[in-house]
């Protein structure tokens, strides 16, 4: 059997989980020290809570999750320019910002959002 002729295009999204009413601490977070600017939701999801940003070609969801419970593991991996400038704005803001060097080619970090969410920020080697 053939698999579908369908092709990927992008991807859209990335959702991630957080806990109820605790949308200023997402826009803090995303909005105000990545820079993300934040879109507005669907009048029927809004009424379920959580945020969506989107900085250049990014589109992250924050949906509400009951119970929470971070991702420890599974992670969004995002590619940026200006890693080490961004790391330090994370730093000074009280993120533990953890370096790895296990990925050819990339420098990246590893950063947890206020909720604990594992992120992984990547900048290409020139």
């Amino acid at each position: 059997m053939d698999p579908s002729p369908s092709r990927f295009v992008a991807l859209h999204h990335v959702q991630l989980a957080m806990p109820r009413g605790e949308e200023s601490a997402a826009r803090r977070f995303w909005r105000d020290l990545l820079g993300m600017t934040e879109l507005a939701k669907p009048p029927v999801l809004a009424a379920r809570g959580g945020c969506w940003f989107r900085g250049g070609g990014v589109e992250v969801h924050l949906g509400v999750e009951e119970p929470f419970a971070p991702a420890l593991k599974a992670h969004p991996g995002l590619l940026v320019e200006g890693l080490h400038e961004l790391a330090a704005r994370l730093a000074g803001a009280g993120h533990r910002v953890r370096w790895d060097a296990d990925f050819p080619g990339h420098e990246r970090c590893y950063v947890d959002d206020p909720f604990g969410n594992r992120l992984e920020f990547l900048e290409a080697l020139s």
